[in-house]
């Protein structure tokens, strides 16, 4: 982006045409003059004679393109320095880029590691949760196993205190009839 609406560095062609019609017009501004002091010298510039009014015109313009010259040669030194100070902030810039891809890749390295790192520890607790989860299938059928084992001597147990409290009811009546 362009700034103060400077447009960019013209092309090579471009400035040795540029100094070509800078020549042109300091070799037409030296031709000027030297008429000029020849018919002023000769005393034929008088300002009503065809002549005089030509080199009154002459003078003129040369007054005019000396003028504009040096508007373009203030607009030249303000695009030259913008130029410059364009180039070193372009430099910082680069640096200051240069410098963070440094830094970037300092830490993708590092984060590379972790990753690395955190990678084996996965792996690891992957291991150790397929040994938890065999232990632990292992023991849930060891468990189911007494809860069977245990069920059935419970329902055996269960049924044999039925017996006995039945027993000990028939032996109660038994000898309530016998000692009443």
């Amino acid at each position: 982006q362009a700034s103060k609406g400077f447009p960019p560095l013209p092309r090579l062609s471009s400035r040795v045409s540029i100094a070509a019609m800078k020549l042109r017009m300091a070799v037409l501004a030296v031709a000027t003059v030297a008429v000029v002091s020849t018919f002023s010298a000769q005393g034929h510039a008088t300002q009503d004679s065809p002549v005089g009014k030509a080199l009154q015109l002459i003078s003129d313009l040369q007054a005019k393109i000396i003028k504009e010259g040096e508007g373009a040669q203030k607009v030249y030194a303000e695009f030259t320095e913008w130029c410059e100070e364009r180039s070193r902030n372009v430099g910082f810039e680069i640096k200051t880029g240069e410098s963070q891809v440094a830094e970037l890749k300092a830490l993708i390295a590092e984060e590379e590691a972790i990753i690395s790192s955190l990678a084996g520890k996965v792996e690891d607790l992957a291991g150790e949760i397929a040994t938890d989860e065999a232990d632990l299938k292992a023991a849930t059928e060891i468990r189911s196993s007494e809860a069977a084992s245990f069920a059935a001597e419970e329902k055996e147990l269960v049924e044999v205190i039925d017996t006995l409290r039945r027993a000990i009811g028939v032996l109660e009546r038994e000898m309530k009839k016998g000692g009443a």
